[in-house]
């Protein structure tokens, strides 16, 4: 097959698994649906805030007849639920490409105000609804968690984001190359092996670092998904790399990079980084394995 043609299902393969791990990744806002006033709106449920960012909850409603609160505590906690109520809000969009390019200056809507946590607290909430037919809840079932994050600065996300980008493409590419038999997959390998050293072990734990204040929470410290993950992919890459030295094994390519590709589907913070309110350590989290036990579709939205 033509190198081109392979470049390019590589480049695909890779930019679809960059997105369905962001998808449906256990930070990415949840979305739901409401009907309110006989109109369905459309909610969208923070579940990560920066320590740099607003600690809010945000609806798009300007129905100002309809009244919401948030019930709030600390997740994994016997805290009691504390309340906060939505207020009508309007801030400034500092943003060139929401300014220029979508025409947004100014974002408005019900804001309530959440107690900041430190790196790698977290929350968990469902919001209470008052419109002209009586009180109905969001979530109260299987409460969303909002994981908080310290700021990461762009010089060092920027190129952690672009080499594990990078190591997928290569890795990809150094599969497809392998299973037609084209000996430069090894030359892809060896790079593939390089982005993820340089992208996953120096700049991913400086990323976590600034996130959540420690480098490593995977094996031998823990069982934090997204490290834990990076190792096993490291491990079959360094194999596929010291085997293919003298003798070609495009077998041994072809595992290591479906192995990858499987990691990269895992999505992003999978069983990531929890801090413990009693201990004050950071640890594995269970947002998702929590989420996936308690949702009841059928649950989600329920008259008082």
């Amino acid at each position: 097959m033509h190198r081109i043609i392979l470049w390019l299902m590589a480049v695909l393969i890779t930019i679809t698994a960059a997105i369905y791990q962001r998808m449906t990744g256990p930070t990415n806002p949840k979305r739901e649906e409401i009907s309110l006033n006989d109109s369905l709106y459309k909610i969208r449920l923070i579940r990560s805030i920066g320590l740099d960012e607003r600690s809010e909850i945000r609806l798009s409603i300007n129905d100002s007849t309809i009244k919401a609160k948030v019930y709030y505590k600390r997740f994994r906690s016997d805290d009691e639920y504390q309340q906060a109520p939505f207020i009508f809000k309007e801030y400034s969009v500092d943003s060139f490409i929401m300014n220029r390019i979508f025409g947004i200056a100014r974002e408005k809507g019900l804001y309530a105000a959440l107690p900041p946590q430190p790196p790698a607290g977290k929350i968990q909430y469902y919001i209470e609804f008052t419109d002209k037919y009586g009180i109905k809840t969001l979530m109260k079932e299987s409460p969303v968690i909002i994981r908080y994050k310290g700021g990461v600065p762009a010089w060092i996300l920027t190129p952690h984001i672009l080499l594990m980008f990078l190591a997928m493409l290569f890795s990809t590419a150094s599969g497809l190359f392998a299973a037609f038999k084209m000996p430069v997959y090894r030359k892809y390998g060896t790079l593939t092996l390089y982005f993820l050293i340089a992208g996953g072990l120096v700049f991913g734990p400086i990323v976590q670092k600034y996130a959540f204040g420690e480098f490593w929470t995977g094996i031998p410290f823990g069982w934090d998904m997204t490290d834990n993950k990076l190792l096993i992919a490291l491990l079959f890459w360094v194999s596929a790399v010291i085997m293919n030295r003298k003798t070609e094994k495009p077998f041994v390519t072809i595992t290591a990079a479906v192995v990858l590709l499987l990691v990269y589907s895992i999505p992003h913070s999978l069983f990531g980084s929890e801090l413990d309110y009693d201990t004050g350590r950071v640890i594995q989290g269970y947002s998702l394995f929590f989420s996936i036990f308690m949702s009841q579709k059928n649950l989600k939205l329920s008259a008082a």
